[in-house]
């Protein structure tokens, strides 16, 4: 692990980024799946010390600003709950429609018990917001 890894744990640096749409629809056709109101996670088996993690929100979720940002928060919600996405796998979430009040703890609230109960893991160190601001995004 490189000192700047060690500095930012809460890093998504792009090795650990499903990179092309061949990757994200291979997780999606081959992978197990979990569906909450607002997202479905797929999730199949790397192997490896790697994980992978992608982002998908399509047009039905809205405009460019609310699926960037509910992108954005998708991700940070990665970031701070790494557990919860074991090395050995990669995990496609698409959005399927935008939450109300879009804030981290909404995608937290809805996202973390889905996967801990669909898949188990370490739900991470930090709560969902921590502190953070959702507005800062």
């Amino acid at each position: 692990m490189t000192d700047a890894r060690r500095e930012h744990p809460h890093r998504f640096p792009s090795e650990e980024r499903l990179r092309t749409d061949r990757e994200f629809r291979e997780v999606v056709r081959k992978g197990g799946r979990v569906t909450t109101p607002h997202y479905t996670v797929y999730r199949d088996a790397l192997g490896g010390r790697r994980r992978q993690v992608g982002v998908s929100a399509g047009k039905r979720v809205g405009g460019a600003v609310t699926r960037n940002r509910v992108k954005r928060l998708v991700r940070e919600f990665y970031r701070l709950h790494k557990g919860v996405f074991p090395e050995g796998t990669r995990t496609a979430i698409v959005v399927r429609q935008a939450p109300e009040g879009a804030a981290l703890a909404t995608v937290c609230a809805e996202l973390l018990p889905a996967l801990l109960r669909r898949w188990g893991g370490n739900g991470g160190s930090l709560p969902c917001g921590h502190g953070r601001s959702s507005s800062a995004f």
